[in-house]
């Protein structure tokens, strides 16, 4: 994880949406801490961070091929797979090579040379980072014919969709090799995982004896050399979108993770690694409290236990001293700490791992810091000296997983046979205890987390236009994570209520359940569970991707349906007269934009939806066949122009990604370029939540930025950054009260008819939440917490004087609105409405506060 966001983009429609979207610039070392304070874990996210200019041309072309980024490996050859890869220019700026490390540049080459050495080593090529470099695969195994590598994968099939009769299967069992995962490098500046893959994959291509042999003969050993070459290069912690992709699981916004997903969805590891960096001790993973409900525990915990005290005895055993080297002994959370390391949002690679079969994964934070200040302040020498010993460790760990993967072997894949076994029978998870993990010491009630599986979940359709394209997306993105989606061919009855043909079901008697309830489950508040969480603690795509899903907690599916491998196309335009397109989704912000661009005269209706003339028929079936949007016929001739908007942006670089998604122009403002001469002419709207402080700006720069805000131009103001830039400048006279910092969460919100938020979803997402109060004249509340506790789930306590908790924001305005004293109409939101590209039906309401334009 490293310390504190494929689906393949399953259709055009998505991928279109987001070619329209510049990148931005990859982030100077040191620029990516986030906000988190965690006392283990450095860093945190980078979701505060500020963004800045775009990619340079290498960076569109990855983009403009997203759709491709996700290429599945191929299953139709035997091993090896030789690839020959492009070798590079030089780049003498790659910030590995202060540390002695293998720069991105020379990967080809070395990986180019140890395809040679022998038969055992494939390399292929699994997709483009956002910054346009190939992602590198490893495969080292014995060599297999065409015919044996495709027994291999008839039985990798039947372990997940026939897990009853592959527990039984004695091929199977004699035969199947265990696939183990080792991914590298994910966050771009904990760089060692890549140098000492490079190692073991030269060590196993070369060695000779009896061990190694039947290690490879019983196994395939799969590495991702680099999951980020672009911030390996850079030396950040984010890809080149500034997105880090160890939050991204679940999500998958980013080509990396999506292509990560698919290696899991071909390759099904057993056993899984994730090196990182940097804690000393060593850590190595299973985790403290609360573990991911939705896992077969048991399982899990029994097999990454053993894994972890094996990995512990390499690295001790390397002879690393504090006293000498300055190495502390490695450190195993289950058994060492209490709380604030945990395994409970499927966000992080090993925890998403874990869905797709893994039955022993792990992050592995390596131990002597090298990155930030660290590295921009210590000497080459000693920075070389703590890089070989990370380096060292690293390898010590893999080498002790293919040991225990090489001991192990039967168990391994007896125990994902029986994770898939348990999800298709629809039985109970097994609650752990000393006496059901054998071997596993200190078992506590505080270790104790299951679900209650439904019996199904159904996306209904025809149920209103809104949920239409969201249902779609969220079905591709189901289907892209190997959950099993069937649609109905007859309209049906469940659980006494009645759904149309055409309709989605998952019905969860499937191998991969756990996957399908942790994204499409509301989740649990763990609030009173423990006191500190590492990460975010609530998601829930089922609430937050804008479309209607239906829990059906027991009965039985009489089902007339077909197992479906993507969503019916939904886009469609009226026949006749003007055109009303709803303003609720992303995609149709994206067609909306796209509109304005070719010069489209559109309007708004008092209800923030778009009326698109009929002359403009045949753009927008283009449109709705490119984004799967409605364009439906109206009568209604709108209220006001909209026009084409460029965003002056001091945002992070998930609200970056998520406006350029939308299709927004967007010019990125700090305090430093509006200090510099920022030109204002260019922009048509503000977006401030982090990076701009009015109170900083030199006379020049505040009186320029009061010109523009003179002229009506719309600003959108959030979070804690964007309330400090509302008082400062005296936009609208509004209190912000800030919850407790560390809440985090998906909550219940009522919102009120109107141009901002009416018509959208009745959940958002919160962190470091706030409300307003002491609302002035003509200052409207547009959307306010629910009543009670308005948390659904995460981790939301009051301070510790009482003040700032969920109870306290109930019936509070979470968003409100008004027009400044400047002429400037003002949105504030206390709601995290375009985190990590996460919730993307709360993605609207940004959307048409950024358009609500006074006419």
């Amino acid at each position: 994880m490293g310390m504190p966001r494929p689906v393949l983009l399953a259709t055009a429609t998505a991928t279109a949406a987001l070619m329209l979207a510049p990148l931005p610039a990859l982030a100077a070392p040191g620029a990516d801490d986030g906000r988190s304070s965690h006392p283990v874990r450095d860093g945190g996210t980078t979701d505060s961070r500020v963004a800045s200019t775009a990619l340079p041309s290498a960076g569109a072309a990855a983009l403009s091929s997203v759709g491709k980024t996700s290429l599945g490996l191929r299953k139709d050859g035997g091993y090896p797979r030789r690839t020959v890869l492009e070798t590079l220019p030089e780049n003498p700026a790659d910030k590995a090579i202060k540390l002695g490390l293998a720069p991105y540049h020379a990967l080809a080459p070395r990986l180019n040379a140890l395809q040679e050495l022998g038969n055992r080593v494939s390399v292929e090529v699994t997709g483009r980072s956002a910054g346009g470099h190939d992602l590198y695969l490893v495969t080292v195994t014995e060599p297999e014919s065409a015919k044996e590598a495709a027994e291999q994968e008839r039985m990798r099939e039947r372990i997940e969709n026939s897990p009853a009769s592959a527990a039984k299967d004695k091929k199977i069992k004699e035969s199947y090799k265990t696939p183990v995962f080792i991914n590298n490098n994910i966050h771009g500046n904990e760089w060692e995982g890549t140098d000492a893959a490079l190692k073991l994959i030269d060590e196993l291509a070369k060695a000779k004896d009896s061990r190694t042999k039947k290690l490879l003969s019983t196994s395939r050993i799969i590495l991702n050399v680099t999951a980020n070459p672009d911030g390996r290069i850079a030396g950040t912690r984010a890809n080149g979108n500034g997105i880090d992709l160890n939050r991204d699981f679940i999500t998958a916004s980013q080509p990396e993770a999506r292509a990560i997903r698919q290696i899991a969805v071909d390759k099904q590891p057993a056993v899984m690694l994730d090196l990182h960096g940097y804690v000393n001790g060593t850590l190595i993973e299973p985790t403290t409290p609360p573990h991911g409900e939705n896992y077969e525990y048991d399982l899990f915990l029994k097999n990454s236990y053993a894994n972890a005290l094996g990995m512990e005895k390499a690295v001790n055993d390397l002879g690393y001293t504090a006293e000498k080297d300055g190495v502390q002994p490695p450190v195993i959370p289950f058994r060492d700490q209490e709380e604030g390391w945990d395994d409970w949002p499927p966000i992080f690679t090993p925890q998403y791992m874990a869905f797709q079969g893994t039955v022993a994964s792990h992050t592995i934070e390596i131990p002597m810091r090298v990155n930030n200040n660290d590295y921009n302040n210590l000497p080459v020498e000693e920075l070389r000296r703590r890089s070989a010993i990370n380096t060292d460790v690293a390898g010590a760990a893999m080498r002790a997983t293919l040991d225990f993967s090489l001991d192990n072997r039967k168990t391994l894949i007896a125990d994902q046979i029986e994770t898939f076994r348990r999800g298709a029978a629809g039985e109970k998870q097994r609650v752990i205890s000393e006496e059901t993990v054998p071997g596993v010491p200190g078992i506590g009630p505080e270790d104790i987390y299951t679900t209650d599986f439904p019996r199904a979940y159904v996306i209904p359709a025809g149920d209103g236009q809104r949920s239409a394209s969201a249902a779609a997306r969220l079905v591709d993105h189901l289907i892209a994570n190997d959950v099993k989606v069937e649609q109905a061919r007859k309209s049906f009855k469940l659980a006494g209520r009645a759904y149309p043909a055409g309709s989605y079901v998952v019905d969860m008697e499937q191998a991969k359940r756990g996957l399908a309830n942790v994204i499409l489950d509301e989740g649990r508040d763990i609030s009173a569970d423990v006191s500190s969480m590492y990460d975010i603690s609530g998601w829930s795509l089922g609430l937050l991707w804008g479309a209607n899903v239906t829990k059906v907690q027991r009965g039985s599916l009489n089902l007339e349906g077909r197992e479906v491998d993507a969503a019916s196309p939904v886009g469609s335009v009226a026949r006749g007269g003007d055109l009303k397109l709803r303003l609720d989704d992303p995609k149709e912000f994206a067609a909306l934009n796209s509109l304005l661009a070719q010069g489209v005269k559109v309007r708004r209706t008092a209800d923030g939806a778009a009326i698109v003339p009929s002359s403009a028929r045949k753009k927008a079936e283009i449109l709705a066949d490119r984004y799967g949007v409605v364009f439906a016929a109206t009568k209604d001739k709108g209220v006001a122009d909209l026009r084409r908007t460029t965003v002056a942006a001091a945002v992070n670089s998930g609200e970056l990604f998520a406006l350029r998604e939308m299709g927004f122009e967007v010019l990125p403002v700090s305090t430093a370029t509006a200090n510099a001469g920022f030109d204002w002419s260019k922009a048509d709207a503000l977006y401030v939540s982090t990076g701009l402080s009015h109170r900083s700006l030199n006379e020049t720069a505040r009186a320029a930025l009061g010109e523009f805000l003179a002229g009506g131009a719309p600003v959108v103001a959030l979070g804690s950054g964007g309330a400090t830039f509302n008082t400062e400048a005296a936009l609208l006279t509004a209190t912000p009260v800030r919850g407790n910092g560390n809440a985090n969460g998906v909550v219940r919100v009522v919102n009120t008819p109107g141009p901002v938020t009416g018509g959208t979803q009745p959940h958002s997402f919160v962190y470091s939440p706030i409300w307003y109060t002491a609302l002035g004249k003509g200052v409207r509340t547009e959307q306010s917490y629910g009543g009670g506790n308005p948390l659904v789930s995460g981790h939301w306590r009051a301070n510790e004087d009482g003040t700032g908790g969920p109870q306290a924001a109930a019936g509070q305005a979470a968003i409100v609105s008004g027009t400044a004293v400047a002429g400037a109409p003002v949105t504030l939101f206390g709601t995290e409405p375009l985190f990590r590209d996460h919730p993307k039906g709360a993605f609207a309401q940004v959307g048409r506060a950024l358009l609500n334009r006074l006419p």
